[in-house]
C-alpha cells in the first residue's frame, strides 16, 4: 500500500484506532521482564496472535508487528541474530492472521537500533542505513500494509529508516517520535525541529508515542497540530511508568479514564490514535467507545 492507497482507504474513516502495547502486555501474559518480546514470536507464537486478535477484536483498525526489536543489533542482544528474517516475517504472518479478513490493516513497526549515532556513539549512518534496509525489506516482503518507524529520539537515525525504507519501496511510511525529556526527546529535539526535517520526506503521518507522561505528548500533539498538515499518530502510554519492589513495572491510567480523554486528542488533532507501554485492549476499546460517544 502506497501513500495514495492509504489516503484513499482512510476516506471514510475520521479517526483511526491502532492498537495497544505490545511488551507490557506479553509480560502480563508470562513474559519475563527485560526479555525481548520477539523471542515470542518464535518460542510462544500462539500468545502474540492471541494479543493481536485482542486488539483486533476491541477495534483496531491497524495492528502493529511484533517488530519494534526487529532489527538485528537488538536481535543480537535476544540471541536471535541469525533469525531476523524469521522473525519480522512470521510476525507479519501472525498478525495478518488475526486480521480475521476484516478491513484492518497490518503496520510493520521499526524501532530504534538501540545504539548510540556518532558524534555520540560508535553506529553511523551509513550502518544504520543497512539495519533498517534489511528489517523493511523482510516486513515488505511478509506482507505488510505499512510501515511504522516509532519510538525514535535522534533526528539522523529516523532519517536514515526512512531512506532505507525509500530505497527499496513506496510504501506508506509513518514516523513517530518518543518524547521522553518534557517536550524534548531524549536527544534533545523539539517538535518544530522534527517537523522541519520531515518536511523533506514523503512520510503520510508524524507521530507521538511512548514518551514520559500523557501530559507531556499533549503537550507535543498540540504543538504539532499547530506546526504541520500531515496527519498525526498519538500513541501515549497509559500514564508514567511506576516500579513495585520486584522490578515489575505499573501504569496508573484505567482504560476508562483513558477512553474519556481520547475525544480530546482527536479535537486536537490526532487522525490516528492508540495506546503504548501500559495500554491493554481494553484501553483501545474505550479509547474507540469514548470517541465514538
Amino acid at each position: 500500500m502506497n501513500t495514495s492507497e492509504l489516503n484513499n482507504w482512510l476516506q471514510n474513516k475520521k479517526t483511526v484506532i491502532i492498537d495497544g502495547a505490545t511488551g507490557t502486555n506479553l509480560q502480563k501474559m508470562g513474559l519475563p521482564i527485560g526479555a525481548s518480546p520477539e523471542t515470542w514470536v518464535i518460542n510462544n507464537p500462539e500468545a502474540v496472535l492471541g494479543l493481536y486478535t485482542q486488539f483486533v477484536d476491541a477495534g483496531s483498525n491497524i495492528i502493529l508487528s511484533c517488530t519494534f526489536g526487529g532489527n538485528r543489533i537488538r536481535l543480537s542482544h535476544a540471541g536471535l541474530e541469525t533469525k531476523s528474517q524469521e522473525v519480522n516475517q512470521t510476525a507479519v504472518t501472525l498478525a495478518k492472521q488475526a486480521t480475521h479478513g476484516k478491513d484492518v490493516l497490518v503496520a510493520g513497526s521499526i524501532g530504534p537500533t538501540g545504539e548510540m549515532m556518532e558524534p555520540f556513539g560508535t553506529l553511523t549512518e551509513e550502518a544504520a542505513f543497512d539495519i533498517y534496509k534489511q528489517q523493511a525489506q523482510y516486513l515488505i516482503d511478509a506482507g505488510v500494509d505499512l510501515l511504522v518507524v516509532e519510538t525514535q529520539y535522534d533526528l539522523n537515525e529516523a532519517l536514515a529508516a526512512i531512506r532505507a525504507v525509500r530505497s527499496i519501496s513506496d510504501i506508506a511510511l509513518i514516523c513517530s517520535f518518543s518524547y521522553d525529556r518534557g517536550t524534548r526527546t531524549m536527544m534533545g529535539l523539539k517538535p518544530n525541529q522534527v517537523v522541519e526535517a520531515l518536511k523533506e520526506t514523503d512520510v503520510f503521518a508524524i507521530g507521538v508515542n511512548c514518551g514520559k507522561s500523557l501530559e507531556t505528548n499533549l503537550q507535543v500533539l498540540e504543538t504539532l497540530s499547530s506546526i504541520t498538515d500531515k496527519p498525526l499518530w498519538f500513541k501515549p502510554n497509559a500514564g508514567a511508568p511506576e516500579t513495585d519492589e520486584t522490578g515489575g513495572v505499573h501504569y496508573h491510567i484505567a482504560p476508562e479514564d483513558m477512553g474519556s480523554q481520547a475525544k480530546e486528542w482527536v479535537t486536537m488533532g490526532a487522525r490516528f490514535v492508540g495506546g503504548c507501554c501500559g495500554t491493554s485492549p481494553q484501553h483501545l476499546a474505550a479509547i474507540k467507545q469514548g470517541i465514538k460517544g
